[in-house]
Formats: C-alpha cells, sequence, structure tokens
C-alpha cells in the first residue's frame, strides 16, 4: 500500500519553501527530481570549515564556527542521500587528527561549549570515541568503497564497542544499523544485529504500537519522544528490517504518514532548547519522513 503521494510531496515543497535553508531547499528540489546533486553539494559547502571539518549548524542542535563530528556525520548522511561520497583527504585528515586511541571520534569535541548549545550538552572525554558518530561515519564511508586508516581505526573501534554493547539509546542505534548495514564483515553484521535487535526490544527502545501513549520514553529523551520501527529500519534492506514483523512496521509507517501536519511539514519530537529550533530542524526531519515513506514504499 502506497503511504506517499504527489499531494502529500507537494505540501512538503511548499512548507520547505516557506522555512527551509537554502540546503534545505536544494536538498527537496533533488528528493523530486526537479534539482541536481551539484545544487546540493554547493549549498553544503558553505557548512565547511577551513580545517577540513562541518559547523554552522548543520546539525541544528550544534551551533558555532567550530567543527564537530556530529555535524561531519551530518554532511556525509546528505551527501550518501544525493550519491556525492567519495574519498576526501582534507574530512579524512579531519577525522584522524581528532580520533582518540581507541580508533573512535567523539560525539563532540571540548570546542561546543564555546557555543550555545543545549543546556544537557557537554563535551564527552576526549580520550575514547562515541559509537553514535563513529559508527555513521564509518558505515557511510564503508557504502561508498572508501578505504583509508583512518577507517581500520574506526572499523576495530566499532566493532569492540558493538560487540560489548548491553545497555543503549536509540540515537546510537541508529548509527550502529547504518555501520552493520555497510562493513563488509556480513556475517558478523548479521549476528551483531540480532543481538541488538533484542536489546531494542527487550528494553523498550521501539515504541511497537503507535497508539500506545503510555509507554514511557527512553531515559533521557523528552517525555513524548518516541521512536517507530520505520526509524530504526528506514528502509526494506536494512538488517533492522528483521527486527519488526509486517504489522509492525506497517503500523510504524502509517503513523509517520499521518504527522503530516496542516503546512506540510513534519514535527519534531524531541526537547526543545531555543524558540528558533523547531523552524530550524523541522525542515530536516520532514525530508526525512519523506525519504522511509519512499523507501518503504518502493
Amino acid at each position: 500500500m502506497a503511504r506517499i503521494s504527489s499531494a502529500m510531496i507537494d505540501r512538503s515543497v511548499e512548507f520547505l519553501l516557506l522555512t527551509g535553508s537554502v540546503l534545505d531547499q536544494r536538498r527537496m528540489a533533488h528528493f523530486t527530481g526537479e534539482g541536481e546533486a551539484a545544487g546540493v553539494v554547493a549549498a553544503l559547502a558553505a557548512h565547511r570549515t577551513a580545517d577540513g571539518g562541518y559547523a554552522y549548524a548543520l546539525e541544528p542542535d550544534v551551533k558555532g564556527p567550530a567543527a564537530q563530528p556530529l555535524s561531519v556525520m551530518a554532511a556525509l548522511e546528505i551527501l550518501d542521500q544525493v550519491g556525492e561520497v567519495g574519498r576526501d583527504e582534507r574530512l579524512l585528515g579531519w577525522l584522524a587528527a581528532r580520533s582518540a586511541p581507541d580508533g573512535g571520534v567523539p560525539d563532540l569535541l571540548a570546542s561546543i561549549e564555546a557555543y550555545p548549545r543545549p543546556p544537557w550538552v557537554a563535551a564527552p572525554a576526549q580520550d575514547r570515541g562515541g559509537l553514535l558518530t563513529t559508527a555513521r561515519i564509518a558505515g557511510l564511508l564503508h557504502r561508498h568503497g572508501v578505504a583509508d586508516a583512518w577507517l581500520a581505526g574506526a572499523d576495530r573501534f566499532c566493532r569492540a564497542a558493538i560487540d560489548a554493547l548491553e545497555a543503549t539509546h536509540p540515537y546510537e542505534v541508529f548509527s550502529v544499523v547504518a555501520y552493520l548495514d555497510h562493513v563488509p564483515d556480513r556475517d558478523w553484521a548479521a549476528a551483531a544485529a540480532a543481538r541488538i535487535g533484542a536489546i531494542v526490544r527487550e528494553t523498550g527502545l521501539v515504541l511497537l504500537d503507535p497508539a500506545d501513549r503510555g509507554q514511557a520514553s527512553p531515559p533521557g529523551y523528552a517525555e513524548d519522544e518516541h521512536h517507530l520501527a520505520c526509524d530504526f529500519a528506514p528502509n526494506p534492506r536494512s538488517l533492522a528490517a528483521g527486527w519488526f514483523t509486517d504489522a509492525e512496521i506497517g503500523a510504524a509507517l502509517d503513523h509517520r504518514a499521518g504527522e503530516q501536519a496542516a503546512d506540510g511539514g513534519w514535527p519534531i519530537h524531541y526537547r526543545r532548547w531555543s524558540p528558533a529550533i523547531e523552524q530550524q530542524a523541522r525542515p530536516g526531519f520532514t525530508l526525512a519522513a519523506l525519504r522511509v515513506l519512499r523507501a518503504w514504499d518502493s
């Protein structure tokens, strides 16, 4: 059953034209087939920093001119969506220079504390990597066949961290899935995915019935911040798709399609710390919702 329609997309385009940045609008144009990848790449370049990273609120919660691993992760996701991930020596050098001894990069660098940020955000210990950023960055590089010494170290970090994982949270799992979906060792990835999927279900990280508003959100998340099966499995080819029944995926997709607001955009559910965050973040959430619905309709 198709859950995404031309009328739904038209309403989203209007929303992005009203609220989106240049990059948001370029991404939407590429999604609809009206724009080329080159336009997205050109708009993304405005977020590039002199040291080879990315900054300038590319990730809405990460402000300021100092490049951050979370912003690099966001940049690679966008490049992946338009098929433009390649070998970027400056970016690989940036990652290598900021990696911890274990091979991973911290999710945030200490420079985050010099700029506006959510009050609950602080730089983690800088002597160890973060799975949230390292896994997704590494997974995207693997997807596009990029080989590098930094990636070899990141693989060692990710494999050890995933094998040791006993407790986690949704955003970390999303990145772990992105890694497992593309890492070359498919037997290990399948076994790891099965174990992580069991953790997700057994610890209530996924809201299997979107109509059940009584389930508690994961610790540290907003009161009504729940994640659906299609958030963990953004397309039917993902290993995470095997964590859920057809009925569970169908309920999640129906709910996500029904979340489109009257203005054509999708809502955000995470904690807001500035009046500007909702407008800055909703275009990206809208594009993400459309991409998931299209992937599962294909």
